[in-house]
């Protein structure tokens, strides 16, 4: 686990690398979602997989994992985590690399494209969208009153009021990366990030590199989201992933298979 600091504000942002790829593939940075981190791209077998062909990134984004968590909300811009995600490529070595992000990994990825369309090869979302959602969007993606439970009864207790919502158990790769956020952070970031105003439609319109959208089927918020850019851009693919919800969505067993073959095509 390496560390290397956001110039922008200072953040420590804690980062692996693993693989050495083909000869001309680009990297593949692989960002979390929200209250996750870099662990669950292992703990799905993403890295195993793609560190055959290709040079493989993960990274904590801040307030998340090993990576340093403020308190402040505004550290939480989407500039920022923007520079998080640089940062890691500039100190790895990488001026273009495809990106694929789960959830907030993909709102940043998008936030890459429209800012830095040069160091992107390609941009896949899985669960993600161009905006995060607005107002209420984390009552509805985990459980109501998540940031109250946050601040007053910590991560054990979000971990326990998600699991009873879902009527289950989570899974031990799930339940050990969210049990690893600091729950003051979280909060700052939800805080934040429901104020998000998205990329414009305009930048939309004008993103340089391929893309490709990925959502569960159950995952109707991100569903709706790949169908308004698919507006935009007509030739853009989408993948629905048959029965998912937005929480199994990266380790659905049709999600990895899509992206290799979308990466296989993109190498190609």
């Amino acid at each position: 686990m390496d560390l290397v600091e956001n110039p922008l504000d200072g953040t420590r942002i804690s980062y692996r690398v693993f693989g050495e790829g083909s000869p001309g593939a680009p990297a593949v940075v692989l960002v979390h979602g929200t209250a996750l981190t870099q662990a669950i791209w292992r703990g799905f077998g993403w890295v195993r997989e793609l560190q055959t062909t290709h040079r493989v990134i993960t990274l904590d984004l801040r307030g998340h994992g090993r990576s340093d968590k403020p308190y402040d909300e505004d550290a939480y811009d989407q500039a920022l985590f923007v520079g998080d995600v640089l940062s890691v490529m500039e100190a790895t070595g990488v001026e273009k690399a495809h990106y694929v992000g789960y959830s907030l990994g993909g709102r940043v990825g998008f936030e890459i494209a429209y800012s830095h369309p040069g160091r992107l090869a390609s941009l896949v979302t899985l669960g993600g969208s161009p905006r995060t959602g607005g107002q209420g969007i984390f009552d509805r993606t985990f459980f109501p009153g998540v940031v109250d439970t946050l601040v007053a009864r910590g991560m054990q207790a979000f971990v326990d009021r998600w699991a009873e919502h879902l009527g289950k158990p989570l899974d031990n790769s799930t339940a050990v990366a969210l049990l690893a956020n600091d729950p003051r952070a979280l909060a700052a970031y939800m805080r934040k990030t429901e104020d998000d105003p998205g990329v414009p439609a305009h930048a939309l319109l004008a993103l340089p590199m391929p893309v490709l959208m990925v959502a569960g089927t159950e995952d109707h918020i991100r569903v709706r989201a790949a169908a308004r850019m698919q507006s935009l851009l007509p030739s853009m693919p989408v993948r629905l992933l048959d029965g998912a919800t937005h929480g199994r969505t990266p380790r659905h067993p049709d999600a990895l298979p899509a992206i290799r073959e979308w990466l296989a095509t993109r190498t190609a």
